[in-house]
């Protein structure tokens, strides 16, 4: 009877072993899938991210300002569309708390400065600056988690914070200047993605929200250049092609990151956004001729 009972509670243990083994195994599939299909979006989002400077350096007859509030105008606009077309959009209730909209308002004031600085630096010359920025950047990300989320860092982690302060040291005794592009264009980025966390919107309505806040200022802008004679519409087609393309640019690596960072585990996101500083480097360097 005993006997029985043994073979009984041991085949049911084998059992149990095989399901949590088949479950186990299952489950590393799924994530290998997610993984699979995870990481064409992320590529392709960095990707786009890293060749950008050459389509601002196709834009250098426009000042930086100028190509800024177009931007944000035709991000808006075709932003609106996309969210149009996916439905009920929550940002337009976010907009009815004040507390929310002191957050949206401080993070697009945020990426307005992140966005124009970053087009300045690639029609003055400074691609090479800016793209180590953004090498920094996940850096300053930890920095600001041990600040603001008491997050506690590993040693390797300490050392990684370490060795990119050492850099930026180097870099300023190189060329006997602080590299200030690469900083503000660090800790924007990092309190705005700060401020986005806090607001609680998915990516493209966040963008939405900020481009909308931006809007009024980037449309008085444009209004007082073409009042002052100095029009965009006063360039070539072309010209004002690539202008009205420059939402499209904007929304969709956007879009494309969304979907690569849902499937996509933090470790290997945070591995594939190297590329885009990487290419901004190469182009800085092999295309634009700069310094290094």
């Amino acid at each position: 009877m005993v006997a029985g009972r043994k073979r009984k509670t041991t085949s049911s243990c084998r059992r149990y072993r095989e399901l949590r083994g088949s479950a186990t195994i299952a489950d590393m599939s799924e994530n290998d899938d997610s993984v699979r299909r995870g990481v064409p979006y992320a590529f392709t989002a960095f990707a786009i991210w890293g060749l950008l400077p050459l389509y601002w350096k196709a834009l250098s007859a426009v000042d930086a300002a100028s190509i800024l509030a177009c931007r944000v105008v035709f991000s808006l606009a075709f932003i609106w569309i996309v969210l149009a077309l996916r439905g009920n959009p929550a940002w337009p209730r976010i907009f009815a708390d004040a507390k929310a909209r002191i957050t949206l308002l401080l993070s697009a004031a945020l990426i307005g400065i992140n966005w124009g600085l970053y087009i300045w630096a690639v029609n003055s010359g400074r691609t090479v600056e800016a793209s180590l920025g953004y090498y920094i950047n996940p850096l300053v990300n930890v920095f600001f988690g041990t600040i603001f989320f008491r997050e506690r860092l590993t040693r390797l982690r300490w050392f990684s914070f370490a060795l990119a302060s050492a850099g930026v040291v180097a870099l300023s005794a190189s060329t006997g200047s602080i590299p200030w592009i690469s900083l503000v264009l660090a800790v924007s980025f990092s309190l705005y993605g700060l401020a986005k966390k806090a607001a609680g919107l998915d990516p493209l309505e966040a963008l939405g929200a900020e481009t909308l806040a931006l809007a009024p200022l980037a449309l008085a802008y444009l209004a007082f250049r073409g009042a002052s004679g100095e029009s965009v519409l006063n360039h070539s087609f072309p010209v004002l092609a690539l202008l009205a393309f420059s939402g499209i640019v904007t929304a969709l690596p956007l879009l494309a990151f969304a979907v690569g960072a849902k499937l996509l585990p933090l470790s290997v996101l945070g591995f594939i956004q190297y590329i885009s500083p990487t290419l901004q480097l190469a182009l800085g360097v092999l295309a634009f001729g700069e310094p290094f």
